[in-house]
Parts: C-alpha cells; structure tokens; sequence
C-alpha cells in the first residue's frame, strides 16, 4: 500500500541548543503559519508526563487545555507530579513559548500495569485498513499557503467511506515528534486525538472556522500498530460552541476515545 508522503524523512520537532522544541513543517497548524496544530504539542506533553512518572504506570487519561496560539518558532515543555501512589500517578504539565508566556496546562492520569490474565469484555472491531483506499486530507483548506501539518500525514478512507462534510472515518500515519528517537504508543496516538474536529467538520474552513480550545483523550490499551484510525463526529450549535467526539483504533480494535471543545468563527 503505497501511500505519499514520506515519514521517514519528517518529524514534528527538533530541539534548539538550550532545550527548547521548534517545531517543523508537519507541525505547523491550519489556522496560521506560525503556531503548531496541537496534536504534535500534545504528544510532547505526553512524553513529559511518561518521563515523569516511568513505563511501570500507563497513561490512560490525557486533558490539555489551550491557552494560547502554540508558536512554532520554540516551546518548553515541563512535568511535575501532583500525586504517586502503587495504584496511580497524576501529573501537571505546562508548556511555553520563548517568551515565557504560558501557552497551554494539561493533567495526566497513569494507572499501574497489571496481569491478570483474561478478562470479559466488549471488543470494537477496527474500520476495514486491508480494502482502505488513499484520500486527501480531511480538510481540504487551510488559512495559509505554507506546508503543514496537512501536507505531512498518510491519509486512508475504509473503502466507501465519506470524503465530505459530516461524520467520518480515516486511517492516519503521522511522522515521529523527533527524528532518531522512538516515541511511545500513547505519543504517536495525540496527532490524530486531536483531529476529530478536522475529520467530521460539517462545513469546509472557507464558511465556517472550528478551532478547538482543549482535548481529552481516555485510552484503555496501548495502541500496537503505526496505523491508527479516528471515527468522528462533530456537533455544531448556533452558540457559536460545538464538540468533536472520536473513537480512536489500531489495528486490532478500540483504544481510546477523544473529546474536543470548538469554538465556531465565520470567515472574516
């Protein structure tokens, strides 16, 4: 299954001298050309986290809240525990720009690992990948000309499934958050979490904005594959507020879900 672009020549961030994340082209946002989409900023509050509290918990519940545009131009990301027991740890993570205005805060939940065998349960089978045919990206217009984030993913739609506006499902492949090192599973799941709103939108960019002001993601198993599939939808309110919802997979079946805030803008 030959699918463009390239993921291994790419990566959302590189580090500067001093430790601060710059973000390159795959990392940069629709809304402008110089602040991130917050997927890739939210695999970096994970890495945080996941450093902070060790692989001997799981991260099971991500919730960042966006406080301001996250510039591409460098950002410091720090974690520090708010609470570790044997069952659990929590954490606080907060990111900023080079300015040392802070840009966005996120808490995190991780739950030790246990064994106990086998267990009764409810399996979501994951959307057809065998079948699954390439398409655009699920926004079709961003409000720059400049690469981003858009132009770096691998896009597959389960065969017959909805290109246009309203509910859908995608199979996404995203680059790495940094070239050379492996991320974790949970890492690679927050680019395509925080997509739910780009992949349902119930009207393109050029009559309606819908920028989200958070994300929440709720994972109950690692995912295991580099495939990784969102089914969304969004609701829209005359409010001016509105709300994506995602089911996200692997290969193998369900592993977590995600939730968004919108705020609604028309087009200036």
């Amino acid at each position: 299954m030959a699918v463009n672009p390239d993921l291994n020549t790419q990566a959302f961030f590189h580090q500067s001298a001093d430790g601060a994340f710059v973000g390159n082209d795959p990392a940069r946002g629709p809304w402008s050309e110089d602040h991130c989409h917050a997927g890739p900023v939210s695999g970096l509050i994970v890495r945080a986290a996941e450093t902070e509290v060790g692989p001997e918990k799981m991260l099971t519940r991500l919730t960042v809240d966006l406080l301001r545009p996250l510039p591409l131009t460098g950002l410091r990301v720090a974690a520090e525990t708010t609470r570790h027991t044997k069952t659990l740890a929590t954490t606080r993570v907060t990111v900023h720009d080079l300015d040392d205005t802070l840009c966005a805060t996120a808490t995190t939940m991780h739950l030790a690992r246990r064994n106990l065998g086998q267990v009764p349960n409810v399996t979501l089978p994951p959307p057809g990948l065998d079948d699954a045919v390439v398409g655009p990206f699920p926004i079709g217009e961003t409000r720059h000309s400049l690469p981003g984030f858009a132009n770096c993913a691998q896009v597959l739609y389960p065969k017959g499934g909805n290109q246009g506006s309203g509910p859908k499902t995608v199979w996404m492949r995203t680059p790495p958050l940094l070239k050379d090192e492996a991320q974790s599973p949970i890492q690679a799941l927050c680019p395509l979490a925080d997509c739910g709103n780009g992949i349902s939108w119930n009207a393109p960019t050029t009559e309606m904005g819908f920028m989200n002001t958070d994300l929440t993601v709720q994972i109950h198993r690692e995912p295991t594959s580099d495939w990784l599939a969102s089914d969304s939808v969004c609701h829209w309110q005359p409010s001016g507020i509105g709300m994506s919802q995602s089911v996200l997979y692997d290969t193998k079946g369900a592993v977590a879900t995600a939730l968004q805030t919108l705020v609604l803008f028309p087009p200036r």
